[in-house]
């Protein structure tokens, strides 16, 4: 009987020793997902035209390079999740929310940041990790996500590309280079320091 009791009040330890690899990929793409709409919130709206000046590209970047392709499209697929059941997680628009924002204006730019962020993770991954290959890696990411917008804006607003470049990736282009540049400092720096630890 003591026997009994000793493994069924050990059961739960048991399982909560099994349960800490779940729990950490949730928390990753949970805090991922919150790191993500803080940067959306810090945006610019710009006059001339609809996509609003943001961070929310630096967390794209930023992650991708932090984390394993697996958990940095995790993290952006459960962004756009919350962001389309209606959470405030993306940039600030007076004009619409939740899943009219994601298939809104920007909504190229959304649609791009799991599968950007992947291909950063992927990349970087897959090179000795330094400054170069980080930033390398996210510009890529980053190009991805610009293509996405000016081609999904063009649809949307029935515009010639070169017109919707003008007003989605052109005014955007210097900012992103200082994203990206902050983005790889960041990421190279963590490398060397888990290089140390090692």
């Amino acid at each position: 009987m003591s026997k009994e009791i000793t493994a069924t009040a050990a059961s739960p330890f048991a399982t909560l020793a099994n349960a800490p690899a779940w729990l950490r990929g949730s928390g990753i793409v949970l805090a991922g997902s919150a790191f993500a709409a803080l940067c959306a919130h810090l945006s610019l709206p710009l006059f001339f035209t609809p996509v609003p000046l943001s961070l929310a590209p630096f967390a794209v970047l930023a992650l991708g390079l932090l984390l394993s392709p697996r958990m940095a499209a995790a993290t952006f697929a459960a962004y756009l999740a919350e962001g389309a059941a209606g959470l405030p997680v993306f940039a600030p628009s007076p004009a619409s929310a939740g899943l009219a924002h994601l298939f809104g204006p920007t909504g190229g730019y959304l649609l791009a940041y799991p599968a950007a962020a992947a291909l950063i993770a992927f990349l970087f991954r897959h090179s000795r990790r330094g400054y170069a290959a980080a930033f390398v890696s996210a510009a890529i990411g980053d190009l991805l996500i610009l293509s996405c917008g000016a081609l999904w804006l063009a649809a949307f607003a029935h515009l010639a590309v070169t017109q919707a470049a003008a007003l989605a990736v052109l005014p955007f282009v210097a900012g992103d280079a200082l994203k990206i540049a902050a983005a790889a400092g960041l990421a190279s720096g963590a490398a060397r320091l888990r290089r140390r630890r090692a």
